[in-house]
């Protein structure tokens, strides 16, 4: 709204800043941070009150966990509600590749919503069926690839290759919405220690946010060798929100949790970080940065699979952070071990833009 009124006025004076992706970029992460900050207390205080017990807990997951008991999900609504006001204040309102991304944020985070409260009211960590849950992923994800498609194309990129590989036209479509869908349901399977999902999504965010600015900037993506999208750079602001509103629900999520971000944040902010790959045309750069997410679903693929086949387990507990919690690590030993990681692995993923 506030770039809209800028432009209106013919960016007048001070308001000339506004004008610039970086500032508003950062006056993104600003003011996600400081309204997740000052919403923070009264919505868990609120959470609390309505969910009594709280999210239940894995009776088979480690025991250290049960101390968890009595501490209320749905963390997400105040990481979306401050995305939500901080996107809307600063993006341009006629960009629709940043619309597509906030269709899937809020359509993953009403998924995401519906399996927490499910939760909350069976008092069962099962939630919504899968297949339900899939079912509306992808019909998300579908809507919102296909708006970005007619804006970008279907080439298909891989790292170290310089141009595109492929065409994939609209085929596109449902590649990228697998993307999306995978990336939410992987970093819905890490939330699974107090902020062990948060951190690795602010630096995947912040990765990201560097991406789609040189994606949408034609001299940089041209010295790069990388696709160059006009309006791609205005996710940066998205990232930057993800990352302000990600440090404010850090604050209250730092262990002991006050609150948990529940499916309703990690499912939202996973698809967020998808929708914004796909955009880039990074898809699989986001497997490499996002590689601590890629794991822990690969982990849950690997038990599941092997335990059907052969009744044994290759992982004491999966996900793998929970094979680690049984092996004898403390859980923050755990969560900061996995930011290490992740923070490497965003590294790694970034060198892939210069080596094409």
């Amino acid at each position: 709204m506030l770039y809209v009124l800028a432009e209106y006025l013919g960016f007048p004076g001070a308001l000339n800043l506004i004008r610039y992706l970086s500032f508003r970029s950062g006056a993104a992460v600003a003011t996600a941070l400081v309204i997740g900050l000052l919403i923070g207390p009264r919505f868990i205080n609120m959470l609390r009150v309505r969910q009594g017990k709280g999210q239940p807990i894995r009776s088979d997951g480690p025991q250290s966990h049960l101390a968890k008991v009595g501490t209320p999900t749905m963390g997400g609504l105040m990481i979306l509600v401050s995305i939500g006001i901080s996107m809307l204040l600063w993006m341009d309102l006629a960009n629709v590749y940043v619309w597509a991304c906030l269709l899937v944020t809020a359509g993953f985070g009403t998924v995401g919503f519906l399996d927490d409260y499910d939760k909350v009211k069976k008092r069962s960590h099962k939630g919504v069926s899968g297949k339900v849950r899939l079912l509306m992923e992808f019909a998300i994800a579908g809507v919102a690839v296909s708006l970005i498609v007619s804006q970008s194309g279907g080439m298909l990129y891989l790292p170290f290759v310089n141009g595109p590989v492929i065409d994939l036209g609209w085929w596109y479509v449902p590649f990228g919405a697998f993307v999306i869908v995978s990336f939410g349901n992987a970093v819905n399977l890490t939330d699974g220690l107090d902020g062990l999902a948060t951190m690795p999504v602010i630096i995947a965010s912040i990765a990201f946010m560097l991406i789609v600015y040189m994606v949408g900037n034609a001299k940089y993506a041209e010295y790069l060798g990388i696709p160059f999208y006009l309006g791609a750079g205005d996710l940066a602001m998205l990232c930057g929100a993800i990352v302000g509103a990600g440090l404010a629900f850090l604050w209250f999520n730092a262990p002991p949790a006050a609150v948990f971000m529940g499916d309703t944040g990690s499912l939202a902010l996973g698809g967020t970080l998808g929708a914004i790959a796909v955009v880039a045309h990074h898809e699989f750069v986001l497997a490499i940065i996002g590689g601590l997410f890629v794991v822990e679903a690969l982990s849950v693929i690997i038990q599941v699979f092997w335990f059907k086949r052969t009744g044994k387990r290759i992982f004491r507990m999966a996900p793998i952070h929970h094979h680690f919690e049984q092996l004898g690590w403390s859980e923050p030993t755990v969560v900061i071990r996995f930011w290490i990681v992740a923070f490497v692995l965003a590294l790694a993923g970034l060198s892939t833009l210069k080596l094409r």
